[in-house]
């Protein structure tokens, strides 16, 4: 049985008040519109802007102690519960992972990161003797990619 991949939209990273309400750091344009994370672990009540992040509060957090005690935890969904993509765009838990082929379609290794250093993302793919190589995730460097494999063009490779 293979389960759905996750996708992390926040993570805990402590206690506000003491009324059990967390701080979250969060990685979504849109945290507000999932109610359950986790696995239907925690509940989403309320979420508001903070000032480094937001403040949320959990029906399953009662406390300030119980909240100290989810500081580390990431929030999770379903890959599932995701909005649908227009063509030609992607979620990063679904480029990680994907086998890396030439375009002979000669394997190259996989993709094991994917990163944005301000101009755009730039995908990391690991060669099978642990080398890697970085490559934007563009174009010109991948000339076709779906839910197999990512093709990159000759000029992109580093061997």
């Amino acid at each position: 049985m293979t389960s759905e991949k996750t996708v992390t939209l926040a993570a805990v990273i402590g206690a506000h008040g003491i009324a059990g309400e967390v701080r979250l750091k969060v990685f979504a344009n849109d945290l507000a519109s999932y109610k359950s994370f986790n696995g239907g672990a925690l509940t989403l009540k309320s979420l508001r802007t903070g000032s480094n992040g937001a403040i949320a509060r959990f029906a399953e957090v009662p406390d300030r102690n119980a909240a100290e005690a989810l500081r580390g935890t990431a929030l999770t969904v379903p890959r599932s519960a995701l909005p649908a993509l227009d063509e030609g765009e992607y979620y990063h838990v679904d480029l990680i992972g994907l086998p890396a082929v030439d375009e002979s379609g000669a394997a190259l290794g996989q993709v094991v990161a994917v990163d944005d250093y301000g101009a755009g993302d730039v995908i990391e793919i690991e060669m099978p003797e642990g080398k890697r190589f970085m490559v934007p995730m563009n174009a010109q460097a991948v000339s076709d990619w779906n839910a197999e494999r990512l093709v990159v063009a000759e000029d992109f490779i580093e061997r």
